[in-house]
């Protein structure tokens, strides 16, 4: 019989049905290889000159030597401490080239999602423009809020605004803004006709600080992630009847009573949209997590509203005796008199002609004595008495005392 050379035979005349195991080269009496030394399978590096060392500082910040080449750098920088220094102004260059991305929602991402899906299919009952910054701002602290533990809803805050152009402060917690906003919110609801969060609680005075302070006290505890749910409610319900009747001009136009002064409805949830989101801040300061600024189109909408209602405020604190008497000279109703030119850069941004003389004088830039420009955001911070007034314009020019009076009644517009 021939052996087939490619089948394995094993001594008995037949080829064998399963291969033979190989033999280990230690039953082989073959020399075994020599065991690996220590340092063996690692890059060894290059014997480089220190120019051709130096050249490679740019790629080795960026990750893309070679491993013998990036070897030799790093062995080079334990010797020489100028390109050590060098490498690492290049390893923070390219650290900033390559910032990390933040996990936080952009705040604008809700609104471009609804735009989207009502281009496709429009809402059967329409939130009104004037309320979607209301509806916008109670969801985003609605979506902090979501994950607070006990430790988040009792951290400490501190609320702030200006008095008689004295910083005041009031200290409560997490849970008591929810309470404070939702007490507030309720001065809207009652105009609408529904349910007043403090229910049998009487406020000495019908004000969001004596509103406030009645909800406080009649708490038997202080209020904690039980305040969430009501609040919430309340919000929904708010956006809800907006959206029924807000579309008839006059609803939008009935008058909000705040105690020592009156917005129409519209104003009123502007003005509870730029609180929300003030104290959503005052929040995620307290529990150390970014907070982003409004979107720019309501952010616009909130400077406006300041802007608006400053001629008021001057005219109120010049019979106060806090603001520069007006001009000797009257100026009629609707008729243009000095003015103050209020820019705002950045998201949201605009220009204001702010009356100076009368709340009923038209602003006029033939007339403009002083230029005030400061950042949408920042604006609204003075607004909300978080920024010290005289500190807050990044630039001004013109009639300093005009200036100055602008800067804090944009302040004495906050409240707790």
């Amino acid at each position: 019989m021939t052996e087939d050379p490619f089948e394995p035979y094993d001594g008995s005349g037949h080829p064998a049905r399963v291969p033979l195991p190989r033999d280990s080269v230690e039953d082989t009496g073959a020399p075994l290889p020599a065991p690996a030394t220590a340092g063996q399978g690692t890059v060894q590096p290059l014997a480089l000159e220190h120019p051709v060392l130096k050249s490679l500082l740019g790629a080795w910040a960026l990750a893309a030597c070679a491993p013998e080449e990036a070897a030799a750098v790093e062995e080079h920088l334990g010797e020489c401490g100028t390109c050590a220094d060098e490498a690492l102004r290049l390893r923070e260059a390219v650290a900033l080239l390559q910032r990390p991305e933040s996990l936080d929602l952009d705040p604008a991402l809700r609104t471009r999602v609804l735009e989207s899906c009502l281009e496709r299919r429009p809402p059967r009952i329409p939130v009104p423009e004037w309320a979607a910054a209301y509806d916008a701002e109670t969801a985003r602290l609605d979506a902090l809020l979501q994950d607070f533990g006990d430790a988040e809803w009792h951290a400490p805050v501190r609320l702030r605004w200006y008095e008689a152009d004295e910083a005041v402060s009031r200290r409560t917690t997490v849970a008591g803004v929810i309470a404070h906003l939702m007490t507030v919110d309720g001065l809207v609801a009652v105009a609408l006709g529904l349910d007043d969060p403090l229910g049998e609680v009487t406020a000495e005075r019908p004000t969001p600080s004596a509103r406030t302070e009645a909800y406080w006290r009649a708490a038997h505890f202080p209020p904690t992630r039980s305040v969430r749910a009501p609040w919430r409610e309340q919000t929904h319900n708010l956006v809800r009847t907006v959206s029924f009747t807000g579309g008839q001009d006059a609803r939008g136009g009935m008058p909000v009573q705040y105690g020592d002064f009156g917005l129409p409805l519209h104003d009123a949830m502007l003005d509870r949209a730029f609180e929300c989101w003030v104290h959503a801040e005052d929040i995620a300061d307290a529990v150390d997590y970014p907070y982003d600024p409004p979107s720019g189109r309501h952010l616009h909408h909130m400077v406006d509203l300041a802007a608006r209602l400053l001629p008021s405020v001057l005219q109120a604190r010049r019979r106060s005796g806090l603001a520069a008497p007006a001009e000797r000279r009257l100026v009629a109703a609707g008729e243009p008199g000095r003015s103050l030119r209020l820019e705002i850069e950045g998201s949201g941004g605009g220009e204001w002609l702010i009356p100076l003389d009368s709340p009923a004088a038209k602003g006029s830039a033939e007339h403009e004595v002083a230029h005030v420009a400061l950042d949408g955001a920042e604006f609204c911070r003075l607004a909300a008495g978080h920024v010290p007034p005289l500190e807050a314009a990044a630039g001004q020019v013109g009639d300093r005392e005009a200036i100055r009076d602008v800067l804090l009644a944009a302040a004495s517009l906050s409240r707790m």
